[in-house]
Formats: structure tokens, C-alpha cells, sequence
């Protein structure tokens, strides 16, 4: 391991055993902000520190064990004990490089996703439909709960647009990568000549705002619409002004929320996604400003950036960021996006470790 890396290992044990001493005093106890405080930072400082202190433990042993192999009787189990050591400093070490990769807090949470038709008209809001089974089937396996925001269906099936927001454990940890253009080759259920046709969606997928994050939104900022649902919804669709339409005026952001019978529910559920919306845009903003020259793989998640292409005919998935193709489009059609998602974010982890060796030279 570096130098660079382990005196900075070092720096970081050192605080948490300062932290460890400041919680113990009276007077940083009866402070419960600086408490609270501390007690985050120490728990974040909990898991390499430990980590690190066990790597310090196995160095010491591994100098034991090469001292021992010049005495003839306990040559063989000091050979042994020396290359045990060196496995669990090879593990060790991987695991101290993770621990030391910036954290995304909104990893934790979860997302808002935005399926929506691009070009390929009706055949590209049934692509739509598909993908958004894909993601609701994904998100079954992992017991995520999936909430309908605001629903466009296509003329022939499928969606113009929809957005959902999906609730669990570390959603968008695994979907953010999603975001961007996904492409379909196939031949149309309508088409006569058997002839394949290309046609392509746009996902977006928005971390969830926490509440210590919303952006300051005034009421003198919104436009607010009220018009009546379409769409699925029985006797009551048509018969009530209950679906909004929030618009943002300093950013021109437009939020529709429909899926709810209620008028009040339906402005809850806005206002959440245009929270999500406005400060997405605000940290793509920050983040364009702060871009380092280095070359990202996986690209900026926009819109125009093209993800992936799904080829029917061949029943093959292209993952053009990380140059992947899988020849298993039924299975990940049904739900197993973790033959795609885990691969892309191992090549993520390897691009953020290559930043930090830069960082730390």
C-alpha cells in the first residue's frame, strides 16, 4: 500500500481516537448538537479505523514471521504463518481502498424514476412500457415498493411518460447509473416486411430529497394548475379537477402528478418531485463546474448520453459505457438487471479508486 495512503489511513485513526476521547467528556455531552455531531463522525470513522488497526496488527506479524524463518525449527510454521498473513493483507488492503472512496449519502435512499418515448413513436412508448416493467420487476425482486407519480399512456400501449417513485434500502445506490438513452432494436408488432426498426427512450432516475436538503421553494415561485385525470381510473376519472400541474418559474421545471383521486395528494407528490428535480439540477450544475479533465466512463447520466442498446432479433444487450454485451435479454427483460447494474458499478468503484490514487500522490 502507499505511503500517501497509509499516512492518510493514519490521520483518520488518529481523529477517531480523538472523537472516541471527546465523547467521553461531560461537557461535550451536555452539548447535544456538538454530540450528535461527533457521534456521526464517529461512526463514520468506526469501520476503516478498525480496518486499519487490524492491517497494522497484520504488518507487525508478518515482520514476526520473517524474523522466525532464520531458525531452523520453526522455519516451516513461519513460512506458513507469513503467506497466511499475506492473503489477509492483500484483502485488507482492497477493503481499506473502499472504505476510503467518497460516500454518497444518497446512495441510502430513494429515487425518483422518469421512463419517457424519444424518437420511434408509438413502437418507442411501447420500448417505454417494456422498460418500465423491467424496472418494476427489479424492483419486486428486491422488495422495493414502486408508487405511480404521473402516468402519459401511448396510443398503441406503453407510455409516452412515466414517473414512479421507488422506495427501499439503497435504491438509488443501484439505479443511478440507469439514467440516460436506452435503444431497442426489433421489428414492430405492425410491421409487415419483418423489417427491424430502431427506436429509443430517455430514463432519468432523481435521488429522493431528504429533508435537510429541500430547496428553499416560495409559493411566489410556482404556477399552480388544476385539471381532470385521464386514463385508468373508472367512474371517477373526468368527473374532478384533482391532477396538478405545478410549474416552477425560475427554472421552468414542470411537474404533473395525476395518480392520486385526491387534489391534495396529488400537490404532495409534485412538490416532492420538483423538490428532487430542482436540486438535481442544482448539483449537475455544481458538479459540471467542479469536473475534473479526467475521462468518466460512465458518462454524465444525461439525457443525450447513449446507455445501452437492446437487440431483440439476437436477444443481446449492449452496455456501451463499459463495453459489455450479454446474450441474455429475456432475463434481464425480466427483471435480473443485476447482470448489468453490478458490473457497471464495480467499473464506477475502479474509476473512483484511480481518482483517489491521482488525489493522494
Amino acid at each position: 500500500m502507499k505511503p500517501t495512503i497509509i499516512a492518510k489511513l493514519a490521520a483518520l485513526l488518529d481523529r477517531y481516537e480523538e472523537v472516541q476521547l471527546l465523547l467521553g467528556d461531560a461537557r461535550v455531552i451536555d452539548d447535544k448538537d456538538r454530540f450528535l455531531l461527533l457521534s456521526r463522525e464517529y461512526a463514520q470513522l468506526t469501520d476503516i479505523s478498525r480496518c486499519f488497526i487490524k492491517w497494522r496488527k497484520i504488518q507487525q506479524d508478518l515482520v514476526t514471521a520473517e524474523i522466525m524463518q532464520n531458525d531452523i525449527e520453526m522455519r516451516e510454521m513461519a513460512q506458513q504463518e507469513f503467506k497466511e498473513a499475506k492473503v489477509l493483507t492483500k484483502t485488507l488492503e482492497q477493503q481499506l481502498k473502499m472504505l476510503l472512496l467518497p460516500k454518497d449519502l444518497d446512495d441510502l435512499g430513494g429515487c425518483f424514476l422518469e421512463v419517457r418515448a424519444g424518437t420511434g413513436g408509438y413502437e418507442a412508448a411501447m420500448f417505454a412500457g417494456d422498460l418500465f416493467r423491467m424496472y418494476s420487476r427489479y424492483a419486486e425482486i428486491r422488495r422495493w415498493n414502486v408508487e405511480l407519480i404521473n402516468v402519459h399512456e401511448g396510443e398503441h400501449g406503453g407510455y409516452k411518460e412515466v414517473v414512479a417513485k421507488i422506495s427501499g434500502d439503497r435504491v438509488y445506490s443501484q439505479l443511478k447509473f440507469e439514467s440516460g438513452g436506452h435503444r431497442v432494436q426489433r421489428v414492430p408488432t405492425t410491421e409487415s416486411q419483418g423489417r427491424i426498426h430502431t427506436s429509443s427512450c430517455t430514463v432519468a432516475v432523481i435521488p429522493e430529497t431528504r429533508i435537510a436538503e429541500m430547496p428553499n421553494i416560495t409559493h411566489n415561485d410556482l404556477k399552480i394548475d388544476t385539471f381532470r385525470s385521464s386514463g385508468a381510473g373508472g367512474q371517477h376519472v373526468n368527473t374532478t379537477d384533482s391532477a396538478i400541474r405545478i410549474t416552477h418559474l425560475p427554472t421552468g421545471i414542470v411537474v404533473e402528478c395525476q395518480d392520486e383521486r385526491s387534489q391534495h395528494k396529488n400537490k404532495a407528490k409534485a412538490m416532492s418531485v420538483l423538490s428532487a428535480r430542482i436540486r438535481a439540477a442544482e448539483t449537475a450544475k455544481r458538479q459540471q463546474e467542479e469536473a475534473s479533465t479526467r475521462r468518466n466512463l460512465l458518462g454524465s447520466g444525461d439525457r443525450s448520453d447513449r446507455n445501452r442498446t437492446y437487440n431483440f432479433p439476437q436477444g443481446r444487450v449492449t452496455e456501451h459505457r463499459i463495453h459489455l454485451t450479454l446474450y441474455c435479454l429475456d432475463e434481464i427483460m425480466a427483471g435480473n438487471l443485476d447482470l448489468l447494474i453490478q458490473p457497471i458499478v464495480q467499473e464506477h468503484q475502479a474509476d473512483q479508486l484511480a481518482a483517489l490514487s491521482d488525489e493522494i500522490k
